[in-house]
């Protein structure tokens, strides 16, 4: 167990405790604002386990089996379990080693989940696509909205969000739909949408700042960071239907069970969240935005659980549910652990 950084303070709500180990698993989040990779998981006496490590830019998060996929600022990293199930260390029960580091180049890579082959499918920013590994290059492009006309590293449409259905990815998140330079930023209040990956048509239009798409129990849930608003979209008619407000920028979604597992952070002090609703109504209400990992009742629409983040970390980037582990850690690059850590396979019985 490392300690956390100086002049950190992270403090879970009186039942979040309770709540994470109902869950089944734990949380992983980046915040590539402080340069961490957080683990949260519980220690055999019920207290919180924050374990954390360092990297340049960490971005986004996607799990997979027994493993994790994580983002860097010009790398895509794929860390094992090297542990077996039953197996601990030192109190923990999966101990995340980074084993494979792919060079993509500062692509800005977003959300990260599994193809059906345990492929890793990303979100590129820099180049309005989806993508995947490449054998000889940086990625190789996978899919690209229609209205984008060619692969140009030139931000035009901010696609940022990724929904996968049964190992295929299906829908993908936009703030705009602009076919030049940094052309989204002129239309963050209501240019945002949802688009289908397999026809290629507008699923939502009008949303703010649209992330985090995701597909669970049937409905297409995501987060309205310009407004505040999480929810879900109504694929027939084109409608997002609010479940709750979050009083921060919100970006970063899983779920586990009923409940949604949502990240907030401070708003920048620059023009990319100037004139949104968001702000608006946190001065409205006399609010302070807030740094949090907020778990929402999908019933109810109640925040009922809040690990509440203070300290040098201002903003989560991406988080996610990790399913069967109790106690995460990780190897770093830091220390000796990563070059004295083993795990041979051994050949297979004759």
């Amino acid at each position: 167990m490392t300690d956390t950084p100086a002049k950190l303070e992270l403090v879970g709500s009186r039942l979040f405790g309770k709540w994470l180990a109902a869950s089944g698993g734990s949380i992983a989040l980046t915040t590539y604002q402080a340069g961490k990779i957080f683990l949260i998981g519980l220690r055999a006496d019920g207290r919180l386990s924050v374990f954390e490590r360092t990297f340049e830019r960490p971005m986004g998060l996607g799990v997979g089996q027994g493993r994790f996929w994580m983002s860097s600022r010009f790398q895509l990293w794929r860390c094992e379990n090297f542990l077996d199930p039953g197996e601990t260390r030192d109190g923990f029960d999966a101990l995340y080693v980074p084993v494979t580091g792919h060079t993509t180049g500062d692509i800005d890579t977003h959300d990260i989940a599994e193809d059906a082959n345990g492929r890793p499918v990303f979100v590129a920013i820099r180049f309005n696509c989806l993508a995947t590994l490449s054998e000889r290059g940086s990625f190789r492009e996978v899919w690209r909205p229609r209205f984008i006309d060619r692969l140009a590293a030139e931000d035009r449409c901010h696609l940022n969000g990724l929904a996968m259905d049964q190992g295929r990815a299906a829908y993908v998140t936009c703030l705009a739909r602009t076919n030049v330079f940094e052309g989204w930023r002129d239309h963050r209040r209501d240019g945002g949408v949802v688009l289908d990956v397999a026809s290629g048509e507008v699923v939502a239009a009008g949303l703010s700042m649209p992330h985090s798409p995701r597909l669970h129990n049937g409905a297409l849930w995501l987060v309205q960071a310009g407004t505040g608003e999480f929810g879900r979209i109504d694929r027939a008619t084109g409608r997002f239907e609010p479940v709750c407000f979050l009083p921060g920028f919100a970006r970063g979604l899983s779920f586990a069970g009923s409940h949604a597992i949502i990240g907030l952070s401070r708003p920048r002090e620059n023009r990319t969240f100037d004139g949104l609703v968001l702000n608006e109504r946190l001065a409205r209400e006399g609010i302070t935005p807030q740094c949090a990992v907020c778990i929402v009742n999908l019933r109810t629409g109640d925040v009922e659980h809040r690990l509440a983040i203070d300290g040098v970390v201002q903003e989560i980037f991406d988080v996610t549910h990790i399913p069967g582990v109790r106690r995460p850690m990780m190897l770093g690059f830091r220390t000796d652990d990563i070059a004295v850590t083993l795990r041979p396979d051994p050949l297979p019985p004759a």
